[in-house]
């Protein structure tokens, strides 16, 4: 019998900024997806990440089509979309959180997850929001202790936060930075898995005029843009649509 496989969030869910053939998102999603099928055969997949969506969004939209599936393997990251609001509702985090976590366990499936990374390293910014991230992290940390949610603690390895893994707009992973949570997932899950702790090749920025030229640049082309679609309640266009709303056959690549 096949294994059901279900992943629900976030964009970095979705894949975005993992581009494969054809522009379509990849993402760590997908690439533990083939990892599973590979080293355990048929594996069933949907993904039903919706990027910006806040965790709210998520147990609201996807979560009753999650259990609808009845997923044996769940994936689901979602609450940095919560931290980038103006106001952060800490209450309604940790309730929505645990809320979708327990809902996954008691339709039966396993849970995969894990905590967001200190940025401070990719972006100086992210430091006014430390607080914020602390919070969400010591939340999945706490699914993991009481839902039994396995929980890759990326905020504890400090490569996880190196800019090499990062793409451009400083909010979500680049395709190196998804193959390595793909293998960080697949290790805690008992799968055979690369060493995904290898120090990248690129080394990070360092020296004041890079870092000023860089976040001078991000700026410019990434945080206006993104603000201005908050403000205009445009953020992404995607009406709400995942990527892969049904449970199909996980084509092993050669």
């Amino acid at each position: 019998m096949a294994l059901r496989l279900v992943a629900l969030g976030d964009s970095t869910v979705e894949g975005l900024m993992d581009r494969g053939p054809g522009d379509v998102y990849v993402g760590w999603a997908d690439r533990f997806a083939q990892l599973l099928a590979r080293q355990r055969g048929d594996v069933l997949y949907a993904n039903l990440a919706v990027r910006g969506q806040t965790t709210s969004e998520v147990l609201a939209t996807q979560v009753d089509r999650a259990v609808a599936l009845r997923p044996d393997l769940a994936l689901f990251v979602a609450g940095v979309n919560d931290v980038l609001r103006p106001r952060l509702h800490r209450p309604t985090l940790r309730a929505n959180l645990l809320a979708t976590h327990r809902r996954l366990h008691e339709a039966g499936a396993s849970v995969l997850t894990f905590t967001v990374p200190d940025m401070t390293r990719v972006a100086p910014i992210a430091f006014a929001l430390r607080p914020r991230i602390g919070y969400l992290n010591d939340v999945v940390r706490e699914a993991g202790a009481s839902r039994a949610t396995t929980v890759v603690d990326l905020a504890a390895e400090p490569l996880a936060g190196h800019p090499a893994l990062w793409h451009d707009d400083r909010l979500h992973a680049n395709s190196e930075g998804h193959r390595r949570i793909a293998a960080a997932l697949a290790e805690s899950y008992g799968l055979e898995a690369e060493d995904w702790r290898d120090d990248p090749d690129e080394p990070a920025a360092a020296g004041a005029l890079r870092i000023l030229a860089r976040e001078t640049s991000w700026v410019a082309g990434h945080l206006t843009p993104w603000a201005w679609g908050r403000l205009r309640g445009h953020e992404y266009k995607t009406g709400g649509r995942c990527k892969r709303p049904d449970l199909l056959p996980v084509a092993v690549a050669g």
